[in-house]
């Protein structure tokens, strides 16, 4: 178990930083960020559906590094374990819209998988 808790936290931590990363890209660079999202925005369309979703995806990143910092790691388990919901309706969202599968499921799906991967290590610390 001692070996666990530094991959458990390692991997959440990745994650978390990732996901700040996600976020402050489509509040700075939005046509950019939606573009490797695998849904590009439309030339003329309303900026702010992008900016909404920087938004969700910093707040995501900045709630899973106070848990980080701040509560045990089953709690962070749970965060991870809900968080998860977001990239596999990403997932959906990208596959509906026009995506690509390799898109899809190489970005959205195996994000989703990480993230649950976290919380498993997580909840076994």
């Amino acid at each position: 178990m001692l070996m666990l808790t530094p991959i458990a936290y390692g991997l959440a931590i990745v994650l978390v930083v990732l996901v700040l990363i996600i976020g402050l890209r489509f509040l700075l660079a939005p046509r950019a960020a939606a573009a490797g999202y695998g849904v590009p925005a439309k030339e003329h369309g309303d900026s702010a559906y992008l900016t909404i979703k920087g938004l969700r995806d910093f707040t995501y990143g900045v709630l899973g590094a106070a848990l980080l910092a701040f509560a045990s790691a089953h709690a962070v388990g749970w965060y991870m374990l809900v968080v998860a919901i977001a990239p596999l309706g990403d997932t959906l969202i990208v596959l509906r819209h026009g995506g690509t599968k390799a898109t899809a499921f190489g970005i959205h799906f195996a994000t989703a998988v990480m993230v649950l991967i976290s919380a498993a290590l997580l909840f076994a610390v």
